[in-house]
């Protein structure tokens, strides 16, 4: 057993991450992240979110998202989805069968409209644009497939001797411009990729974190990144 919120606001604290930064990675509100570390899950619209939150939130920390589903599952879930038992009744006369097809229809509409009262309901507290739900299993899939955020680089490059020129690309070093000024000491910026095409005019000046870990730049000024590494560019 662990704590839920006091994990995940370490492993964000440690890496100095702010929540306008995590929305813009996880897609998930600022409100919804501090519930999750505050251990409100009812602020959240339904157990289902907050399992796909817990699991999308942990794993943009670089940390693994399934002990925190895990958890809350043991310690928060219990029950919340428990099929109720319906107790088995004796064969009823022919002359009742329609009365009880049509309830059973009734019950059918009725939980259709409910589940369409929770989609709206979770559209309503997610803003103008939906939320991402990494961790939201759906029928045929396989729930232990890996998410989206696996196999990303997540690179956080600090000035901390002093100012740096700097450049990043996504993909290739003719890739999409992400970043291109001068980093002032002190200042910090956080790019995430499948790759990253990184350039320092002054590299010992920075700091960098991939994926969470304290990383060593190579000897040059222009840089691979991957999720596992960091080289020098051969381009």
């Amino acid at each position: 057993m662990f704590d839920i919120g006091s994990s995940l606001r370490e492993a964000r604290t440690r890496q100095d991450l702010d929540f306008p930064e995590l929305e813009q990675l996880t897609k998930i509100r600022p409100k919804y992240l501090r519930a999750l570390e505050d251990e409100q899950f009812e602020v959240l619209p339904a157990p289902t979110y907050v399992r796909g939150f817990l699991r999308s939130y942990a794993e943009a920390l670089g940390l693994d998202g399934q002990p925190f589903v895990d958890e809350y599952n043991s310690r928060f879930a219990v029950g919340e989805e428990d099929i109720p038992v319906r107790t088995r009744r004796a064969p009823q006369p022919r002359r009742d069968r329609s009365r009880r097809e049509s309830h059973m229809v009734a019950l059918a509409l009725l939980g259709i409209a409910i589940v369409f009262a929770l989609v709206i309901a979770a559209w309503r507290f997610g803003g103008p644009e939906p939320e991402q739900v990494p961790g939201l299993n759906v029928q045929g899939q396989n729930p232990t497939a890996p998410s989206a955020t696996r196999g990303r680089a997540v690179l956080l490059v600090r000035a901390s001797a002093g100012g740096s020129w700097m450049e990043v690309r996504a993909g290739s070093a003719s890739g999409r411009l992400l970043y291109s000024g001068t980093l002032e000491q002190g200042q910090s910026k956080r790019f995430v990729a499948q790759t990253l095409q990184l350039a320092l005019a002054k590299p010992a000046n920075v700091l960098v974190r991939l994926n969470g870990k304290s990383a060593s730049l190579p000897d040059g000024t222009a840089f691979v990144v991957t999720s596992r590494r960091i080289v020098p560019s051969t381009s």
